[in-house]
């Protein structure tokens, strides 16, 4: 008795159907990773000066408004009359008055932040103009991008340990070497630069006068304008002061600020049956951090810097990186609970590095070089709670200056200068990054100059968002008449409930990580028991498995490298590509595979499915990754993963073919083929 030539199915309605709506979106995620690129450029033919503007929207907080949006040239380099011309871009949203006042010009913090970024523009436009004008180096044709830092920054033992300072600090010496054979003219990229920028914007679009609203460090821009451009000025307000001398921070006035936290919580009475002294709990956490929570590893550095972070705002706005979260997280582990702990040694790892366009950090800070300096000449800190992090990790404990080219013309800067334009300072008094004392200093300076200081509230985001109204009529009153208007703000009483705790959420993202291996690992073997015992897994099954069970399986895979690394390897970063790559891809093949096999099938046809399920999951994985940056990314490339899994598998099938009838099994008849969601009828074989 002969066996005749099974006959191999190819071409099937499911299957080109299958194989048209996978393509699909997998050439959606090819174009997500190829698109979005920078395209701020200088137009043919412009001089430096011109603007060129077209009708577009702009979104706010209260929706979208009607603006204009295009491109300004101007030199890279003032000083250097042969300079090629760069492009930044520009957006004006129209008042909503007929006869509008001068229009109010943004200045985002920061250093490395957008300056297009101003969701509250909203709140300016009722008589005036609100124009947001790129920075030079971060938002223009040319970016100081340093990946250099980045990867210095990425998976190391501590954000603060020296090893990681000094490869901080080496990196931006790389990136300046490489930023200027490329022809970028680093010199060019500074704060007085950035003002005249603003000033040829300013007369572009020909406004006599213009009012300024700066932020955080964005203050130093609209001090160096005042000094620089005054008569152009009609009204400046500058929110959390960061004057001269001051891009260090202070670690004595952070002690002063924990202090005063401190007496806030002693009138707490949630807070004050924690501790009886806040500052001496703090302190003594501080000298005996842990390094564990159980098995998780908690790296000390990163706590103390994510904490300065977190105690910078101290309204729920700024969740989940508040100061009544973090405050909650110090008192916990004086209790013995280090799990908020550990999320914040996390947050430090996954948001510190890409946090700035890093190029631009020296280029704001050089103002303040000098000043670095001689504070490094003299020992740094000297025994501040936090140790004075945030400076350290900006100076790279001083090593970054001297890593960046200098720019002369801001020398003039070091210091306050007197200035006639009409100046209100807004602080928040439990501000860590820019106290209210700073702001002060700057009153002897100012001939027409005022103080607001908002009764415990921190940085910007509290003074944004704690009561909106009350801003709004500070901000327009001022603009708009000369006068200093705080009577819609009512004193604001310190709340130290946080919700959620970090220690609730640590316990969350434990638990789900966990709980997401544990599904992963039961969907792999109940899939693999099935198929053992059915000799394939069904069509429905399969239809399932290939989708959803693979994405459960896909992210599961990724949390059991996530463990891995938080436990045994602490100093991979969990943005590890190659780790990534290979927690996601294999159990994604894996599923795909046991999804579409017939164990009767020949050796070389599940060999070759199987070789197709994990190349296209690996480059599907790659893809992903790369398609979006943080977190997301993860999800992406789990879900490319699925997808090149299951087109590598397809293309196989249409190629190569499959068996429309299995070989014959003990029973003497065919099996059912889950392929392409059709079943072969039950023949005898003979």
């Amino acid at each position: 008795m002969s066996t005749p030539d099974v006959q191999m199915r190819r071409l099937t309605t499911p299957r080109v159907i299958g194989l048209v709506v996978v393509a699909l979106l997998a050439g959606a995620l090819v174009l997500l990773v190829s698109g979005g690129g920078h395209t701020v450029r200088v137009p043919p033919g412009a001089k430096a000066g011109q603007a060129f503007l077209h009708p577009c929207t702009y979104s706010t907080e209260a929706g979208k408004y009607a603006a204009d949006c295009g491109t300004l040239v101007v030199p890279e380099n003032r000083q250097n009359p042969a300079s090629r011309l760069i492009a930044l871009p520009v957006t004006r949203v129209h008042a909503k008055s007929a006869h509008p006042g001068p229009p109010v010009f943004y200045l985002v913090g920061g250093p490395g932040l957008t300056n297009m970024d101003f969701p509250i523009a909203n709140r300016f436009t009722a008589n005036h103009d609100v124009v947001l004008v790129g920075y030079r180096g971060v938002d223009g044709s040319v970016r100081l991008d340093c990946p250099e830092v980045q990867s210095a920054l990425t998976g190391t033992s501590d954000l603060l340990a020296k090893k990681t300072l000094q490869a901080y600090s080496a990196a931006f010496r790389t990136c300046a070497n490489r930023l200027t054979k490329n022809g970028v003219d680093l010199r060019g990229y500074n704060l007085a630069e950035r003002v005249d920028d603003m000033e040829a914007a300013r007369t572009a679009l020909s406004y006599k006068t213009l009012d300024l609203v700066s932020e955080s460090a964005g203050t130093r821009t609209a001090m160096i304008y005042s000094w620089r451009h005054p008569d152009s000025i009609n009204r400046s307000i500058m929110l959390a002061v960061n004057p001269p001398g001051h891009y260090l921070y202070n670690g004595p006035m952070t002690d002063q600020q924990i202090q005063h936290y401190s007496q806030l919580c002693a009138a707490d009475t949630s807070c004050r049956s924690r501790t009886g002294d806040l500052t001496a709990t703090m302190r003594s956490v501080s000298r005996n951090l842990p390094d564990r929570w159980g098995p998780l590893a908690i790296k000390r550095g990163n706590v103390k810097l994510a904490t300065f972070f977190g105690l910078m705002d101290a309204t729920s706005a700024a969740a989940p990186l508040s100061a009544p979260q973090t405050i909650d997280t110090w008192l916990s582990a004086a209790h013995g609970d280090n799990s908020g702990m550990w999320l914040l040694s996390v947050f430090g790892d996954m948001a510190i590095p890409a946090s700035h366009v890093w190029g631009d950090v020296p280029a704001t800070g050089q103002v303040d070089n000098e000043v670095a300096n001689n504070y490094y000449a003299n020992g740094g800190d000297h025994g501040s709670i936090l140790g004075n992090v945030f400076t350290d990790s900006l100076w790279g404990a001083g090593g970054l200056v001297g890593a960046w080219p200098h720019s002369p013309e801001v020398d003039q800067y070091r210091t306050l200068r007197p200035t006639n334009v009409p100046t209100l300072l807004i602080s928040g008094d439990v501000d860590f990054a820019t106290p209210a004392p700073f702001a002060t200093e700057m009153l002897p300076s100012l001939r027409n100059g005022h103080q607001v200081v908002l009764h415990n509230l921190g940085h910007t985001e509290d003074t944004f968002d704690y009561d909106k109204p009350a801003f709004t009529q500070l901000v327009n009153t001022f603009f708009d008449t000369g006068r200093v208007d705080q009577s819609g703000y009512t004193p604001r009483a310190m709340d130290f409930r946080a919700s959620p705790t970090h220690s609730t959420i640590a316990k969350i993202v434990a638990t789900s990580v966990s709980g997401l291996v544990v599904v992963a690992a039961i969907l792999l073997v109940w899939l693999s028991l099935r198929l053992r015992r059915r000799g394939d897994v069904g069509v429905k099954t399969g239809v399932v498995a290939r989708s959803i069970f693979a994405l459960f399986v896909g992210l599961g895979g990724w949390c059991l490298g996530a463990l891995v690394l938080l436990t045994l390897l602490p100093s991979v970063a969990l943005s590890n590509e190659p780790v990534s790559v290979l927690f996601i891809a294999v159990p994604v093949a894996l599923v795909v595979y046991i999804a579409w096999i017939h164990r009767s099938w020949p050796r070389s046809i599940r060999m070759a499915g199987l070789g197709a399920a994990a190349g296209g999951a690996l480059v599907g994985t790659w893809v992903g990754l790369h398609a979006v940056s943080g977190l997301f990314a993860v999800f992406f490339a789990v879900f490319a993963a699925i997808l090149g899994a299951n087109l590598a598998v397809l293309l196989r099938d249409v190629i190569q073919g499959t068996p429309s009838a299995p070989p014959s099994d003990t029973s003497g008849f065919a099996t059912a083929s889950p392929i392409d969601g059709t079943r072969a009828e039950a023949l005898p074989v003979t």
